[in-house]
């Protein structure tokens, strides 16, 4: 389903990495996200296309956070 909603533990379980990590580039604005109730929330779409434009940007020679 492509709108599905994920969590902090969800995202991070998706990208393999640490959940305070996961939290710190949300809170950052590097990963592309929006809190409920104080709660990160993530698109499951946002986060893939989150993850195409990291890898064409890391093909291209370039580092991206965006």
């Amino acid at each position: 389903m492509n709108d599905e909603i994920l969590t902090i533990r969800e995202v991070a379980r998706l990208l393999k990495i640490n959940e305070k990590t996961a939290y710190k580039l949300a809170a950052e604005g590097k990963l592309p996200g929006f809190k409920v109730g104080g709660s990160w929330r993530f698109e499951r779409q946002s986060i893939s296309q989150w993850i195409r434009r990291q890898t064409e940007a890391k093909r291209e020679g370039r580092q991206s956070h965006d």
